[in-house]
């Protein structure tokens, strides 16, 4: 079993961030994921589940909400919304397998909601003049959900200044993808900080970027027993 992972919260962190905004303008990055980060993606796979429930004749799971979900345990979150243990492990598995062919894609994608503060901070990086980079797990085929997605919520849309880097196929891994993207990174300009949910990438921006802000989202991450190193600081959200 996975260990709670040890963070020391500090949102200052943020202010730091819009004051390195300032001083770098355009010639600054700050690397923005989206999945656990900007955007909170329950409301996607309540959905799902809802869908499953409907499809197999499950009333309760039909009843799915986001509040449901914690982290990515499936088994959870049809234990939260009062699934018998039996029909627990009839369903989990089919579950699963009809949450894999929905949750990574456009259609579904769009169901997701902004993290707290997460608009108007993406917005402040931009009114500052720095570069905003979402570096996305997400692949292409995912794209225009992402942008009508986006465009619901008013986050800042790609343009000239700002870039949505997304993996090229599904199969690429998300780790490998993160890594791939540092050059593309280093082409735009000096990384002032980067943000992500996930420990082993906060990690690898860290090092990649020593000189950059990393900032943890204290949100869903894989699971994974991954500390996050030294230097690494968390925040709940971006609400300050």
């Amino acid at each position: 079993m996975s260990q709670p992972l040890k963070t020391i919260l500090d949102p200052s962190v943020l202010a730091r961030t819009l004051e390195r905004c300032e001083k770098a303008g355009s010639q600054g990055v700050v690397v923005f994921d989206l999945d656990s980060t900007l955007l909170n993606n329950r409301p996607r796979q309540a959905r799902i589940l809802r869908e499953f429930g409907k499809a197999r004749g499950l009333a309760a799971l039909e009843k799915a909400q986001a509040h449901h979900w914690q982290g990515w345990d499936m088994r959870r979150a049809m234990a939260n919304v009062g699934l018998e243990s039996s029909e627990i492990e009839q369903f989990a598995d089919e579950a699963k397998a009809f949450w894999r062919e929905r949750f990574f894609t456009s259609e579904y994608c769009v169901e997701d909601e902004a993290i707290l503060g997460a608009v108007d901070f993406v917005g402040a990086v931009a009114e500052r003049g720095a570069q905003i980079a979402y570096v996305t797990g997400r692949h292409e085929a995912m794209r225009s959900g992402t942008l009508a997605n986006f465009s619901r919520h008013r986050f800042v849309l790609p343009g000239e200044r700002t870039h949505l880097l997304m993996k090229p196929t599904f199969e690429i891994s998300d780790d490998t993808w993160k890594e791939m993207a540092y050059e593309q990174l280093r082409a735009l300009g000096r990384v002032l900080a980067a943000f992500d949910n996930e420990p082993t990438h906060i990690n690898g921006y860290g090092q990649a970027f020593p000189d950059a802000l990393a900032v943890h989202l204290d949100t869903d991450h894989s699971g994974r027993d991954v500390a996050l190193l030294p230097g690494v600081v968390s925040v709940k959200n971006f609400s300050g």
